[in-house]
């Protein structure tokens, strides 16, 4: 089933919710062996049927490039052996980690001597709504499982032929620990009213987890009865600090923007002090102009390097997802953080400097999901924060903030033991 013909989506959404309760209420008690038994072997399953998995993403490939997706975008969809072994590594990783549910929280004793623990527990049925990436599949249901969750996914149309393939596989590790097939279910079709559906599936869902472009989120944020994980935009910034050591800057600011550009975590905007600007800038230009990258930049950074576009007012707000940069320079470190208030997504931001209180006000001044000090914004990652992998970073500040990952998968619950006690 692929969308077409009569289909009737509420009635499979509402089936698709059922069998995913049904199935959480059996993981919220499975033993951590189980759990981790239907990851390894999806791991393995993932490694031999790499050949299916990579004819499917051609299929995925082919339509993307007729449907004219940008560079970016088809990087982000393309599968090779290389990624196929990340998202069968990130799936082992997974399962070593340590097992979340049922870990004490806290526990204390009152003075009538009752005993009370803080016990984390499943959040239950997790809802993830997705667009090209297919290694999300992967990344997505692992995390949920490994914390005892049921999941709905519904990928992108761009990416439905991978991600189903992706899915085989997960199944078949849910078979050789004997658990539920329906504990991991992908919707079984590209029309866009099923993702209406799942916004309003209070019964079934309990969370509801965006991962895609700012059309996408700006959709759930805007129609979803069910909580959400807030991920917006990932406008990072890289700020060089005037006390930045140049072969740093150089090497960091590259990579933070040209490793791969379709990632949140890729940097949008660079900030410059304009004491060092005229030593420290111009090789990261060249390295960038060099490297594809289209630049954007006010006078002072045009008057350094005649490839930089005059950037307009939208430049300071824009993600790309591409390899396009905005450059600024900036009087001083307030004049950096002012402008990342103004104009930043929360996400991730960075400051190159061998000023340690440079850095920690940088740090103590801002409020993103994620700072980092003398290194790379693509660090923003579940993977690199060792979490095994991520299903997004989010940027709200309730319940989770940054990478989700294991923990973030799950809330708590109080558990309270007495010896008769009753209350006066």
């Amino acid at each position: 089933m692929d969308g077409a013909g009569n289909t009737n989506i509420a009635a499979l959404m509402t089936e698709i919710g059922k069998t995913a309760r049904a199935a959480a209420r059996e993981l919220s008690q499975t033993s951590t062996m189980r759990k981790n038994k239907a990851l390894t072997a999806a791991a393995a399953a993932l490694r031999a049927r790499a050949a299916e998995i990579k004819a499917a993403n051609g299929i995925d490939m082919a339509a993307g490039r007729e449907k004219n997706l940008t560079p970016a975008l088809l990087d982000r969809l393309a599968l090779d052996d290389k990624r196929i072994e990340s998202m069968a590594k990130g799936l082992e990783e997974i399962a070593a980690l340590a097992d979340p549910v049922g870990q004490v929280m806290a526990a204390w004793t009152r003075p009538n001597g009752l005993k009370i623990e803080r016990v984390r527990t499943p959040l239950g049925v997790i809802g993830i709504i997705y667009e090209s990436r297919p290694n999300v599949t992967a990344d997505a249901a692992a995390l949920c499982l490994k914390a005892g969750n049921a999941c709905i996914l519904r990928g992108g149309s761009e990416s439905f032929h991978s991600s189903q393939a992706i899915m085989a596989c997960l199944l078949e590790g849910l078979k050789a620990a004997g658990l539920p097939p329906s504990a991991l279910q992908m919707v079984p079709t590209s029309d866009r009213a099923a993702v209406g559906e799942m916004l309003t599936m209070t019964k079934y869902i309990d969370v509801i987890v965006p991962r895609g472009g700012q059309s996408l989120v700006d959709r759930v944020m805007r129609e979803s009865r069910v909580p959400t994980f807030q991920h917006l935009t990932g406008l990072c910034h890289t700020y060089i600090h005037a006390a930045a050591d140049p072969v740093k800057a150089r090497q960091i600011v590259l990579n933070a923007k040209m490793r791969r550009t379709g990632i949140c975590g890729a940097t949008e905007t660079l900030l410059v002090d304009e004491a060092v600007a005229a030593t420290i800038l111009p090789p990261i230009l060249d390295d960038l102009a060099k490297a594809g990258c289209e630049l954007r930049g006010d006078a002072g950074t045009r008057a350094l390097d005649s490839r930089v576009k005059a950037a307009s007012p939208e430049d300071w707000d824009t993600e790309y997802l591409d390899a396009i940069l905005a450059v600024r320079l900036v009087k001083n470190l307030d004049a950096a953080i002012d402008h990342i208030v103004t104009h930043g997504s929360s996400h991730t931001e960075a400051i190159i400097t061998e000023d340690n209180a440079a850095a920690a006000q940088f740090m103590g001044a801002l409020d993103s999901a994620i700072l980092i000090h003398n290194a790379s914004t693509q660090f923003a990652d579940g993977g690199e924060f060792g979490m095994g992998a991520e299903i997004g970073i989010a940027t709200g500040k309730l319940h989770a903030r940054g990478p989700v990952g294991v923990e973030q998968l799950t809330t708590f619950k109080y558990k309270v033991h007495g010896d008769g006690q009753i209350r006066p």
